[in-house]
């Protein structure tokens, strides 16, 4: 087969720190196209944004990188010209936006793709397994970062539609969905809302995996070492990912860790979907993050500025 014609859609960081390297190292994908309105790609057919890209360019896919406020409407302009689309997450910010792609797809019949990346670490899949037959008796998420560190000067991330600390906290949430052999309940929630904005730097979820209680502590502040950790109590002892999943850690076992190949897998599984015409669309972690936003108790903190 033809590599697919790839165009992708925001060249920001998270762009050209993942989604750049990992196509290039795809010779299943050929990236001939970009659409910012900040920027291009050397060597790389550049347009204004995706209505001018996808009726200029010749593709048949396209990746959108762009912050989830608005992808919507770029996914509906893809589908609608009969272009496969792949979503960075979180795959849009409402779940009737994705719900309503995914009937779009099906009716165009083209792929649809929303990523969990995290769900690609190392230890995702060892852990999913260990656990598959396991007793649940706690769970323990802490994922904390610094947001002047990964999104600098990137004011839509605290915006109406930006997610907040949810943008890297949902990345935890897709984990855990992921390997915890019963599904996510949300219980209750508190979120920090800074003075003046709309989206949280802090935020603490209590939810239930069956009986067992799952503690999830997010924050967007921490400065030093980044910590991305989730610990499951079970009854053959605990088992641990750290490193965003790339470390696990098997009760009475070393730590094992692998490389980083997390935007290579997702490109791989988008090349297998192009190819059969399949939508792969999992909301449960935006589900829980929507859900922890409805029933959150939220304060007023003090002003943030980048």
């Amino acid at each position: 087969m033809e590599p697919v014609k790839l165009g992708l859609v925001g060249i920001g960081k998270i762009a050209r720190d993942q989604h750049f390297p990992a196509i290039a190292g795809n010779d299943r994908l050929n990236l001939v196209a970009t659409a910012s309105r900040h920027g291009r790609l050397d060597g790389v057919e550049g347009y204004h944004d995706i209505a001018e890209m996808v009726g200029a360019a010749a593709l048949d896919a396209v990746s959108l990188c762009t912050p989830p406020d608005g992808r919507y409407e770029q996914a509906l302009v893809a589908i609608e010209a009969g272009v496969h689309v792949m979503l960075e997450k979180p795959p849009a910010v409402t779940l009737s936006h994705v719900e309503a792609l995914v009937a779009a797809a099906r009716k165009a019949g083209v792929s649809l793709f929303a990523t969990w990346h995290s769900r690609e670490a190392a230890g995702v899949a060892p852990a999913r397994a260990w656990l598959a037959d396991r007793r649940i008796d706690a769970v323990r998420i802490d994922w904390k970062e610094d947001i002047r560190r990964w999104h600098p000067g990137q004011e839509w991330i605290l915006g109406p539609g930006g997610f907040g600390v949810f943008d890297p906290g949902i990345n935890a949430l897709s984990i855990a969905t992921e390997i915890l052999p019963r599904e996510l309940f949300v219980e209750s929630a508190s979120m920090d809302v800074p003075e003046g904005r709309a989206s949280p730097l802090a935020a603490s979820i209590l939810m239930r995996c069956g009986s067992a209680e799952v503690r999830a502590e997010f924050d967007f502040l921490q400065t030093g070492p980044q910590t991305w950790s989730i610990e499951v109590d079970t009854d053959a002892g605990t088992l641990r990912l750290t490193q965003g999943g790339s470390v696990i850690q098997l009760p009475g076992e070393a730590e094992q860790t692998a490389p980083d190949e997390e935007y290579a897998r997702l490109y791989d599984r988008f090349a297998d979907l192009v190819a059969e015409r399949a939508i792969d669309v999992d909301l449960r972690p935006l589900r829980l993050v929507a859900d922890a936003f409805l029933i959150a108790d939220r304060r007023v903190t003090e002003a943030f500025a980048f």
